[in-house]
């Protein structure tokens, strides 16, 4: 709970939910320097909404035995509080918790949802952590699909991110005709609101920052590194100011800015046109509002297709066009909104021809983003999708 999702992707539907009556007791692993850090925010927001919270402290070495040992902590703990509380349903995030979910199910006759967040299995292949050369990760990557098969077939309810990824488990003839329900990545469209941005708030911000009323901001929000492309949006922005030198590109992230702009000087970008800070979530809003478009590339990996991007909801909130690819129901949700330009050709001649359509973009009106926003990520109607399903099983 302490980490950003934790904070954007599971509290504000469980303080929504409780609101409308559902008890809950939230079991989570922590990072224990985050823990420290945050611990009071999360049991502020908590302690509000009458949800209990138990923290438990996350173990990240050594690869695998850790998780066994953090599922094993895991199970012990819900096992004593399922015999103070009597929980009618775990509501799963992920494989690991999933595999205590299910148990209870089989042992207890508790419900269980299985809360998927993408492919795990599938995205510790793709990001390198689980080399199928390896024999003994290729054990780890059959176990957990066996196990992704179990949770899928056994649940009382599945839910997907993605739209792609519900079409993906339907080709599997053992997955042909199973319920699945889609709620993506949603956003605070009452916090991330472009219209509760004052002028003078932006006027200062730009200040601080050194630009220029007749610069042109193009952001990136979150890690450097990863995931993310960060050399491909590089050379973007390089092909961009060689056509638009008015551009400047902000990057609001929690990693070293001197790492950053080393990487961004090394791509050949001129120091005057980045700028890179953290932003905290408060101060978000007003951070995005300075950017008169945004950009993502995320690695298009197998895995991705199960993924949703926060910031792309967080950005559209603010009424941001965005630059990025076909990740999950990125591309799709492009396509019939009309909010940004999905870049298929990393290349320059690629850029080029985003870089052409850049004025259309930019003249998107702010209101369509956010209506289109609406419709897709409001925090709301996740909400009300949450409501239905739990509902449902019960």
């Amino acid at each position: 709970m302490t980490d950003p999702l934790g904070q954007s992707q599971v509290l504000p539907y469980l303080v929504g939910l409780a609101a409308k009556g559902f008890r809950f007791t939230i079991l989570s692993f922590e990072k224990p320097a985050r823990l420290e850090k945050e611990k009071a925010v999360i049991a502020n927001i908590t302690g509000k909404a009458g949800i209990t919270w138990v923290p438990l402290t996350y173990t990240k070495n050594p690869p695998v035995i850790s998780k066994i040992y953090d599922r094993w902590k895991l199970k012990k703990k819900a096992a004593r509080l399922h015999r103070e509380n009597g929980f009618d349903m775990i509501h799963c995030r992920s494989y690991v918790a999933a595999e205590v979910g299910l148990a209870f199910k089989r042992e207890k006759g508790i419900k269980f949802l299985f809360d998927m967040r993408g492919f795990w299995a599938d995205e510790k292949v793709d990001n390198g952590q689980w080399n199928q050369h390896n024999f003994f990760f290729r054990k780890v990557y059959r176990h957990y699909k066996k196990k992704e098969q179990e949770f899928l077939q056994e649940a009382d309810a599945v839910i997907s991110l993605t739209e792609a990824a519900e079409k993906e488990l339907h080709t599997k003839p053992v997955f042909k005709d199973l319920a699945i329900d889609v709620i993506p990545c949603c956003a605070d469209l009452d916090h991330f609101d472009f219209h509760r941005v004052q002028d003078a708030d932006r006027k200062k911000i730009q200040q601080e920052l050194g630009l220029a009323p007749d610069q042109k901001v193009i952001t990136y929000l979150g890690s450097v590194g990863g995931w993310y492309m960060i050399p491909e949006m590089f050379s973007f922005f390089n092909c961009l100011i060689q056509q638009r030198p008015e551009f400047v590109m902000l990057l609001l992230t929690k990693d070293d800015p001197a790492v950053v702009k080393e990487q961004a000087l090394k791509a050949g970008i001129p120091a005057g046109k980045i700028r890179v800070m953290y932003a905290s979530r408060d101060d978000l809003p007003v951070y995005i509002s300075l950017g008169a478009c945004s950009i993502f590339f995320i690695r298009p990996t197998y895995s991705k297709i199960a993924s949703s991007p926060t910031k792309h909801a967080e950005l559209m909130g603010m009424g941001i066009p965005v630059i990025c690819n076909n990740i999950g129901d990125t591309g799709q949700i492009i396509k019939e909104t009309a909010t940004g330009i999905v870049v298929n050709d990393f290349t320059d001649t690629g850029y080029g021809r985003v870089i052409s359509k850049i004025t259309e973009l930019l003249s998107i009106p702010k209101e369509k983003i956010r209506e289109a926003a609406s419709r897709y990520f409001d925090l709301g109607k996740g909400i009300e999708k949450y409501r239905a399903i739990y509902e449902r099983v019960f």
